[in-house]
Parts: C-alpha cells; structure tokens; sequence
C-alpha cells in the first residue's frame, strides 16, 4: 500500500502544488481498502496507475491499480479517500480545496458512468481500471 500513497502523494506535488510542510492545505487519509487479486514479487517490475473517480467540495476519492509490467491483467485495485483540511484548523475549508489542488486533480477524473438502462435489472458495473 506505500506504493499506492506514493503515486497519490507525488501526483499532488508534481502537479497539484502540494508542498507537505508548508501547504495551507493538507490531504488527511479519510478511508483506504485494497481488493488483491493475484500476487506480485521481485523480479517483477511493477506499474502503477492512477485516477479519481470522484471529486467534491473537499475531498477526492482515487483509484489506483497495480500492474506487472508486461501483463494486462491487474494484480489489486486500491479506493483511497483524502479530504482536504486547512493547516491552521485540519477542518475542511469553507470554500473548499483551493484552486490549484482541485484544477490538477480534474486532469484525472474520469466520468461517471452512464446509469443503467431503465427497463434492465442488472446492476451498473463497478470501476476496475
């Protein structure tokens, strides 16, 4: 799961403007859970990708899924929850996350599904990457 944090935690720096120690806003980790579906080991290379399936007024849900690098099926799948607080209070912001932050987290979002058809009974699929 560090490697999980890792790809989440350096998106944010790279490209969000997160800046760990001085940052007026800070991700707290509001929920995690990973599905493992096959396993992964040295010598392996292995891959990592990365989205967000939702984004609110001050929190962002990512998925992110693990690859063996040459194989197209996934290994696990991992549901993060950040909501971001303000430093100064860790409460979220009124106004919610700051521009930056929400403008670079947009670049990953994936629509929403379309909902299921009205006249079927089965359910809408789930994300897996």
């Amino acid at each position: 799961m560090s490697s999980f944090d890792s790809i989440i935690n350096s998106y944010l720096m790279d490209h969000c403007g997160l800046r760990p120690p001085t940052s007026d806003q800070h991700p707290l980790m509001a929920h995690t859970h990973c599905d493992y579906y096959a396993a992964i080991s040295y010598p392996q290379v292995a891959e990592l990708c990365l989205r967000v399936n939702k984004l609110s007024r001050s929190s962002v849900v990512y998925e992110v899924a693990l690859f063996e690098k040459g194989v197209e099926h996934v290994k696990a799948v991992g549901e993060f929850v950040h909501v971001f607080v303000d430093r100064a209070t860790q409460r979220p912001n009124a106004g919610g996350m700051n521009s930056q932050l929400r403008q670079g987290l947009e670049k990953l979002l994936v629509p929403p599904e379309p909902s299921a058809d009205p006249g079927s009974s089965d359910p809408p699929t789930g994300s897996k990457l």
